[in-house]
């Protein structure tokens, strides 16, 4: 085995594993997930299917068949995850020695309120603010996309105002449309396609965030940040996918 340090490295069935790197939210832990991420693509093992970044942790999957009839670039002899385990310790070694990345800036219109942002008046009256309050404060900062998942494009993002943050629904509602951005607890994010939901739902963007055709087809990766815009009813009605601001 590798003299190395060893990760913190859990079974995911037969044919995947996690590591985690890290305690909580933060974007210089993600920041490492984001090096092992780039270094495997980099460096892939025989077998090497993908890798899933999460806010603290790293999913990677791969065909323990391939891994282990191979023998190209793993040091030891022994079954698929303790192979794969110690090609990842070795490899995760070399984390430090990359640079901090800038993901994208991805400006994402919003047309707050109205039947589009239905429960816009909820967030306001939980915090005592007024609805161009909770706006100002929601399309403050750059959010930081952590991971992509729930549903195809839905991003999970962190820097979300404290001031704002509101609790879920008590019932969710059974279907929520494409596009629309919420709050849950210290969350926000955008619903790419329409799906049961208990976020409370404060407006609606017409980009579109996931495209089948598209390669990828989700519109964000982890690792980019997002900028939330005021919209007018006019912009949303003449715009049916905006990637910036007017």
């Amino acid at each position: 085995m590798s003299d190395q340090k060893s990760l913190d490295i859990k079974v995911l069935g037969d044919s995947a594993i996690i590591i985690k790197l890290g305690e909580g939210i933060h974007p210089s832990i993600h920041q490492q997930v984001k090096n092992l991420s780039f270094l495997l693509d980099e460096y892939p093992f025989d077998g090497f299917i993908e890798s899933v970044p999460a806010y603290n942790s790293l999913a990677v999957y791969y065909s323990p068949y391939l891994v282990y009839q191979s023998t190209n670039g793993f040091q030891i002899d022994g079954t698929p995850i303790e192979k794969v385990t110690d090609y990842i310790n070795t490899l995760a070694t070399q984390i430090s020695e990359l640079p901090v990345t800038e993901g994208r800036l991805v400006e994402i219109p919003v047309l707050y309120g109205g039947e589009f942002g239905p429960d816009l008046q909820i967030v306001a009256e939980t915090h005592g603010m007024s609805i161009e309050e909770v706006i100002e404060i929601h399309t403050t900062p750059e959010y930081l996309v952590y991971m992509i998942g729930f549903a195809p494009g839905f991003p999970f993002l962190g820097g979300l105002d404290e001031r704002i943050a509101t609790p879920r629904k008590l019932t969710p509602r059974t279907s929520i449309p494409p596009g629309s951005v919420g709050i849950a607890g210290k969350q926000t994010g955008v619903y790419p396609l329409e799906t049961p939901g208990g976020w409370q739902i404060i407006g609606r963007t017409p980009t579109d965030l996931f495209v089948p055709d598209m390669s990828p087809p989700s519109l964000l990766q982890s690792g980019d940040k997002i900028k939330f815009c005021p919209m007018t009813q006019e912009q949303y009605d003449e715009q049916k996918k905006v990637t910036t601001c007017q």
